[in-house]
């Protein structure tokens, strides 16, 4: 299914967080245990490679046979803190894309809205704000059912809409300001010490399709040129935000990737790549199961997928 050479397929993993313990309102996010073993699975399968290295060789025609490539979007300080070194660790390496906004502790506003509801004393919560009316938080899967429903709601909300409706949660909640959860400039530089690379993921994590083109291209550009202040060195590759083609990001988008100077993005898009894919909308996947057949069988069957692209 995943040859070397010119029929090579490139498989991309994609993760946000890895956490100190589980955490019951994000349930899909792994702690630094289960992360460890899936790794040690991709380990034994796969010929992990660099990002920016896979993407040259697919290209090329000259991938290793089993090629993957592993990603960490958004920039949380358990990126540095946990993933590296357990990725060090193993003789691996991954790209971990940044939104520069947040770099300095910041809380990115799904993070204020999950701890505005795990902090929550009341049973119900005014989402007005948010369109939905009342949410029930009477036990565990109500909060887990309001998260989804706030995230999935707001996510797509023009910034100063989203700014405005997250203040507005987090107030009903009666919540305390949410802890600073991003890197710090010094661990970025760590990653690098690492040996981990760094992509852009724009400055505020914006849903690009919602923005007009200037701000669009603001977004993109100012994200790459102030990491590249921060590490000294170009940043070559780049991932768009929530990243379903057409959904939240466009064609104009991604001719925006070219003119700025990126060599390769990525997607959330399911599948993997071939050297009949767009390199700037790469499809990147993770399985999300929890034993080593389910995850290898999902990840197996996601070879068959080409991934979609931005009409």
């Amino acid at each position: 299914m995943s040859p070397k050479g010119s029929r090579g397929r490139l498989s991309i993993l994609i993760f946000h967080r890895v956490l100190r313990e589980p955490d019951p309102l994000a349930p899909d996010e792994p702690d630094a245990a289960a992360f460890e073993t899936r790794m040690r699975w991709v380990r034994d399968w796969f010929n992990v490679l660099p990002l920016a290295h896979a993407v040259d060789m697919l290209y090329q025609g000259a991938l290793p046979a089993r090629a993957l490539s592993i990603t960490f979007d958004d920039g949380y300080s358990d990126n540095e803190e946990l993933a590296a070194p357990i990725l060090a660790g193993l003789g691996m390496t991954a790209t971990f894309f940044v939104s520069s906004g947040y770099i300095g502790g910041a809380a990115m506003w799904n993070d204020r809205v999950i701890e505005a509801i795990r902090a929550c004393e009341s049973t119900r919560l005014d989402a007005s704000a948010a369109g939905i009316g009342d949410i029930a938080l009477e036990n565990l899967a109500q909060r887990r059912r309001a998260v989804a429903a706030l995230l999935g709601r707001i996510k797509h909300f023009e910034p100063a809409h989203r700014e405005a409706a997250v203040s507005a949660i987090v107030s009903a909640a009666g919540a305390k300001p949410c802890r600073p959860l991003m890197m710090q400039p010094d661990q970025l530089r760590r990653l690098r010490t690492l040996g981990m690379d760094v992509g852009a993921h724009t400055v505020t994590h914006p849903i690009l399709s919602r923005l007009d083109a200037h701000a669009a291209r603001s977004e993109i550009a100012d994200g790459k040129s102030a990491l590249e202040r921060l590490l000294g060195e170009p940043i070559e590759l780049f991932a768009y935000p929530n990243g379903l083609p057409d959904a939240d990001y466009r064609s104009e988008h991604v001719a925006m990737t070219r003119e700025l100077g990126f060599k390769a993005a990525v997607s959330t898009s399911w599948g993997a790549a071939s050297a009949r894919s767009d390199r700037f909308q790469l499809p990147r996947f993770t399985p999300w199961d929890r034993t080593r057949f389910r995850f290898g069988t999902r990840l197996l069957g996601n070879l068959l997928r080409a991934g979609r692209t931005a009409a």
